[in-house]
C-alpha cells in the first residue's frame, strides 16, 4: 500500500501540472508580438548592424557594395517586423519581388537571398535569447509566437525570389529561341526562315507562330524555310512542319522548303507527306531563285 500511495501522489501531482499548463496565460500571442515587434524596432539599429556583419561574414550578396547591401538590409528588416506586426504579408511579397528584379540580373543566387533572410532569423531569436534568459517560460511563449510568423515571412521572400527567376529564366529561353530562329525579309513579299539546330515540340510551335506573324505583318507571298542546319526530325516536329506549310498556305503565302537531308525526307515519307505536294528545292540558294521567279523577278545567273 505505501508503495501504491507514492504512485498516487506522483499521479495526482502530473495531473496538477497539466492544469497549470493549460490554465490561461498571462499575455495573449498577440501582446507577445506587439512586445516583440516594439524590441525589434527599440534595437532596430544594433540588430540591422549585426545582420549586416554576419551577411559579410558569411560571404553573400558579393554581387552587391556595402552600401546596396546596408540599403537593402534597412528595408527588409522593416518589411520584417511589420509583417509580425500585422501579419500581412502583401507589402513585403511586392518588396520581394522588386528586389528579385533588381538583383537577379546582377547575379544573386537563391541560397543567397534565403541564406540572408535564415540569418536575420538568427540574430532576432538570439536577441530575444539575450532579453528573457531570465525567464525561460516568457522566452518560450514568444518564441511559439515569432517561430510561425518568421517562417511565413522565410517563405514568402524565397517563394517570391524563385518565382522572379522563373520569369527571367523564360524570358531568356523565349529570347535564344526568337534569335535562333530568326524570320527574314530578304525582297518585298519575301520572307527567308533558316533553321539550325534540335528542333523540339516546344521550339517547333514557336517557330511557326513567328513565322505567321511574320507573313501577316510582311505580307508575304513566298517563304523560304531552310533546313540544311537541322540534323534529324522526329516523327511529331515533321508532321509540325507540314502544318506550318499548309498554315502558311492559308495565310495566301507560298512555302519553299530547302536543305531537306535523305534521313529528314524519309521521315516525312514514313508519316505519310506525299513530298510531290510540298514544294522543296536542294539548296537555299536554289530557293531564293525559284522564290523570286514566283514574285515575278528576273533571276540573273552570275
Amino acid at each position: 500500500m505505501p508503495g501504491r500511495e507514492r504512485t498516487m501522489s506522483k499521479e495526482a501531482l502530473l495531473h496538477r501540472s497539466r492544469i497549470v499548463a493549460e490554465l490561461p496565460r498571462g499575455e495573449s500571442q498577440s501582446e507577445l508580438l506587439r512586445e516583440l515587434v516594439g524590441h525589434l524596432r527599440q534595437n532596430r539599429t544594433l540588430l540591422r548592424e549585426e545582420w549586416v556583419r554576419r551577411i559579410g561574414e558569411a560571404h553573400l550578396l558579393g554581387a552587391m557594395s556595402q552600401e546596396e547591401i546596408f540599403q537593402e538590409a534597412t528595408s527588409v528588416y522593416d518589411s520584417y517586423v511589420a509583417v509580425l506586426e500585422t501579419g500581412n504579408v502583401d507589402d513585403l511579397t511586392a518588396y520581394a519581388r522588386n528586389l528579385s528584379e533588381r538583383i537577379i540580373p546582377r547575379g544573386v543566387e537563391t541560397n543567397e537571398v534565403v541564406g540572408i533572410v535564415l540569418l536575420l532569423r538568427d540574430v532576432l531569436a538570439r536577441s530575444l535569447f539575450a532579453k528573457y534568459q531570465s525567464d525561460f517560460e516568457k522566452l518560450n511563449r514568444v518564441l511559439d509566437a515569432y517561430e510561425p510568423a518568421a517562417n511565413r515571412i522565410a517563405n514568402t521572400v524565397a517563394v517570391g525570389f524563385v518565382q522572379e527567376r522563373e520569369r527571367v529564366i523564360r524570358q531568356q529561353q523565349e529570347a535564344i529561341r526568337e534569335l535562333s530562329t530568326p524570320v527574314l525579309q530578304v525582297r518585298e513579299r519575301l520572307l527567308i526562315l533558316p533553321i539550325i539546330g534540335v528542333i523540339d515540340p516546344q521550339r517547333a510551335r514557336q517557330l511557326t507562330e513567328q513565322l505567321l506573324r511574320a507573313i501577316r505583318t510582311n505580307r508575304a507571298k513566298v517563304v523560304v524555310i531552310d533546313i540544311t542546319g537541322v540534323a534529324a526530325m522526329d516523327v511529331t516536329v515533321a508532321n509540325h512542319l507540314v502544318q506550318t506549310v499548309e498554315a502558311s498556305r492559308l495565310l495566301g503565302a507560298t512555302v519553299i522548303v530547302t536543305g531537306l537531308s535523305p534521313e529528314i525526307a524519309q521521315t516525312l515519307v514514313t508519316i505519310g507527306v506525299d513530298l510531290g505536294k510540298m514544294n522543296t528545292v536542294g539548296d537555299l540558294q536554289g530557293g531564293i531563285e525559284q522564290a523570286e521567279r514566283l514574285l515575278g523577278y528576273k533571276v540573273v545567273l552570275s
